[in-house]
C-alpha cells in the first residue's frame, strides 16, 4: 500500500514515517508544506511533496500520481496556548484543512485515513484513566478543534463510505534511537525539551505552573507515551484500516501519571545536571491529571507499547537534544531563542 503521510516532516510523521518503513506492506510519501516541520528529519529514500493540505486540486493530482491507497494526517497547529489567542488560524489550518484533505482524497478515490487527534477533546475529566467514551468537553480551542474533525470524519464516513481511525494521544515524548531526528518546536511548549533545554544551559530555568492541585505532590499529573510507540500504533491502525477495521476512535497512553515534579527528577537523574526549577502559579486550562486508558487500542489493533518509562523515553530524548542543541537549524536557530 502507498501511504501519504501529510504533516511527515513534523515531530510525530517522521517517526511515523520510519515505522512504516519498517514495514514490508507499506511505502511512505512525506507531504508537508514546511512551515513547522524540517526537511532534514525526512529520510532521503522517501519521496518528499512539498504542498499544502489547502489545495484541493494538488492534493488529489499528488495522491493520482503517486497512487496513494490511504493516509496518515498529522498536519496541523499545535500549541494550545496559541490556539487560544489565535483561533482563526486554527480553524484554518486544523478544520478548513482537513475538510480540504478528504475533499481531495474523494477526488483521488482513498477511502483510508489514520488522524492525529488528541486527549485534549476530554477537557478537564472527572476521573481517569480516561476511557474513549467519557464526555468531550475541550477547554481549548486546539482541543475543540481535533473534535470537530472528529465529528466531520464520522459524517463522511456516513456520506460517503470513508474508513478512519483517529487517535487521540496523550503526552507524545521521546526520541528516535540513536537521537538522529528528534522534537523541535518553535516555539516549544512540551515538558520534556523544555527540561532537557535546561540541562543543557539552553534555557536559565524550568517552571512548575501550580504546586496545589489535587494529586500526590501538588503538580499536574500527565501520561508519558514514546514516540515510537506511537509511531507503531499508526502502522497498526493503516493495517486495521486495509484489513476491513471499521472506524473507531482510540486512546493512546502508558496508563502511568508521572507528576511535573517526578519528571524533572528523572530528567536530573538521566542528564545528572542540577538545574533550576522555579516555581509559579497554575496557568489557565491546565487539568489537574490526564491519565489513558489504551485497553481498546490495544484489544483492538493490537497495539503494546514497549518503551514507555520515564526513563527510556528521557534518555532517547536526552540523546536528541545533546547531538541538535538548536534543534534542525543549529546555530541559525540558536539566534531566534
Amino acid at each position: 500500500m502507498n501511504i501519504l503521510v501529510t504533516g511527515g516532516a513534523g515531530y510525530i510523521g517522521s517517526h511515523t514515517v520510519r515505522a512504516l518503513m519498517k514495514s514490508e506492506e507499506f511505502t511512505s510519501f512525506v507531504f508537508d508544506n514546511l512551515s513547522t516541520g524540517h526537511r532534514e528529519s525526512v529520510p532521503e529514500e522517501v519521496a518528499f511533496i512539498e504542498g499544502d493540505i489547502h489545495d484541493i486540486a494538488f492534493v488529489a493530482k499528488t495522491m493520482k500520481r503517486y497512487e496513494i491507497d490511504g493516509v496518515i494526517h498529522f498536519a496541523a497547529s499545535s500549541l494550545v496556548a496559541e490556539s487560544m489567542v489565535e483561533p482563526g488560524k486554527y480553524y484554518s489550518n486544523n478544520v478548513e484543512g482537513t475538510l480540504h484533505l478528504l475533499l481531495g482524497m474523494r477526488k483521488a478515490g482513498v477511502d483510508k485515513i489514520v488522524f492525529s487527534s488528541t486527549a485534549a477533546v476530554y477537557g478537564e475529566p472527572e476521573k481517569t484513566p480516561i476511557e474513549e467514551d467519557f464526555p468531550h468537553n475541550p477547554t481549548n480551542v486546539y482541543g475543540r478543534t481535533k473534535l470537530v474533525i472528529e465529528d466531520m470524519m464520522r459524517d463522511f464516513t456516513a456520506a460517503y463510505g470513508l474508513s478512519y481511525v483517529a487517535l487521540r494521544y496523550f503526552n507524545a515524548a521521546g526520541a528516535a534511537e540513536g537521537g538522529m531526528i528528534g522534537e523541535d518546536h518553535q516555539p516549544e511548549s512540551h515538558l520534556i525539551p523544555l527540561i532537557l533545554k535546561t540541562a543543557q544551559g539552553v534555557r536559565d530555568h524550568i517552571s512548575i505552573y501550580g504546586t496545589d492541585y489535587p494529586t500526590p505532590d501538588g503538580t499536574c499529573l500527565r501520561d508519558y507515551i514514546h514516540v515510537l510507540d506511537l509511531a507503531d500504533a499508526h502502522v497498526l491502525a493503516m493495517k486495521y484500516l486495509a484489513g476491513g477495521g471499521v472506524s473507531d476512535v482510540f486512546n493512546l497512553g502508558s496508563e502511568n501519571g508521572f507528576s511535573v515534579r517526578e519528571i524533572i527528577e528523572v530528567a536530573k537523574k538521566v542528564t545528572g545536571v542540577d538545574f533550576k526549577v522555579v516555581e509559579e502559579g497554575r496557568r489557565s486550562g491546565d487539568p489537574a491529571a490526564l491519565i489513558a486508558s489504551s485497553a481498546k487500542c490495544k484489544k483492538a489493533l493490537g497495539w503494546n507499547p514497549t518503551r514507555s518509562s520515564t526513563e527510556e523515553i528521557i534518555a532517547a530524548a536526552w540523546k536528541w537534544h545533546l547531538s541538535h542543541p538548536y534543534g534542525y537549524g543549529g546555530e541559525k536557530q540558536k539566534e531566534s531563542l
